[in-house]
């Protein structure tokens, strides 16, 4: 397991979460508390505590309000030690996590350990380098033909690009008519801040492959067949700024 795996869990069991009436919040913080093992939240305001924060709530809320929408259908690419599959559990949703096979056979064998049921989640193994994801969601189950919520949280960041605009087209090959992707990109609007993300976010321990501009990241998005969904201008600048994006399927 990685070492950004453990600071990202344990800087997360202190954040406040967006409630839902139904769902385990106990289970995710179980299964969250394993991951994180010894390691301490040392800085609670350090800049990226602070972006973790944010895009924690931002991915909360895109699920919350999906699933009160009558979404039936979830999506977590490369998820791994993410709990909202068991946060946010509702009656009636079918969760899917694709991740990279280790990952996913060390998160599976957690839960095992910690005797946490997941009834409504399917795991799917693929390498995103490599293997067709869609192929994968499609022979564990994924329906084609229901809206499904698809989140892409923390992971862009880590792709090659082109690996990043195969996993985005594979997830709109599979995106029926009103699906939402949820996905946040790493943006910077200099070069000093390119400098300083790079920065906090490998002192995680784990190398940074994608940093865009906010233009760039609306092109990429575009190009691999997504499109923002509507908002102020000022709203729009703000998420771009943020790298944390909700979009629909052209």
């Amino acid at each position: 397991m990685s070492v950004t795996a453990q600071r990202v869990a344990a800087r997360r069991l202190s954040f406040p979460r967006v409630p839902a009436p139904y769902g385990d919040p106990e289970a995710d913080q179980r299964l969250g508390r394993d991951v994180a093992g010894p390691v301490a939240l040392v800085d609670p305001y350090s800049p990226m505590t602070v972006h973790l924060a944010a895009r924690t709530a931002y991915f909360d809320r895109a699920t919350v309000r999906a699933l009160d929408g009558g979404i039936t259908q979830v999506v977590v690419a490369g998820a791994g030690y993410d709990g909202r599959a068991l946060r946010y559990a509702k009656p009636g949703v079918r969760w899917f996590e694709i991740d990279h096979p280790a990952t996913q056979a060390d998160k599976v064998a957690r839960l095992a350990r910690l005797a946490i049921p997941t009834p409504q989640l399917t795991f799917v193994a693929a390498d995103f380098a490599t293997d067709d994801v869609g192929a994968a969601l499609a022979g564990a189950g994924h329906d084609q033909a229901t809206p499904t919520l698809f989140l892409c949280e923390g992971v862009a960041v880590y792709l090659d690009l082109a690996v990043i605009v195969s996993l985005l087209r594979a997830l709109r090959s599979g995106a029926a008519p009103g699906s939402r992707l949820a996905i946040s990109v790493s943006t910077a609007t200099s070069d000093e801040r390119r400098h300083q993300f790079q920065s906090a976010v490998g002192a995680l321990g784990e190398p940074l492959r994608t940093i865009l501009t906010a233009e760039a990241a609306a092109e990429l998005l575009a190009s691999s067949g997504w499109q923002e969904l509507p908002s102020p201008p000022e709203r729009r600048a703000r998420s771009l700024r943020a790298g944390f994006l909700s979009l629909e399927p052209v």
